[in-house]
């Protein structure tokens, strides 16, 4: 064998190698970015504070039910909580 045959074959067997290397490594990123979850909707909504009128995440709130329309109110802290007991019991 000639040493240009053995050279033409010895690109041609790398060319295949790379290109067969290139592929998989495709399909094991396509694999590993299908297998990553979908977080999908987001768990946690924000509810305001109707004294101080603050974004509170609604697991993290106070939360308060109300007396004359059974309605549930979400405080960012006691605080507002208390002064809004308050301003209720002063308008009765």
């Amino acid at each position: 064998m000639s040493p240009i045959k053995i050279v033409v074959i010895a690109v041609l067997l790398y060319l295949g190698y790379r290109l067969l290397v290139s592929g998989w490594s495709k399909k094991k990123d396509d694999r590993t970015e299908e297998s990553v979850p979908d977080d999908g909707p987001v768990a946690d909504v924000l509810i305001e504070d109707p004294i101080c009128h603050k974004l509170v995440p609604k697991q993290q709130a106070i939360r308060l039910k109300s007396k004359h329309n059974n309605e549930i109110l979400y405080f960012c802290s006691e605080e507002c909580c208390n002064l809004f007991v308050r301003q209720e019991v002063e308008n009765k």
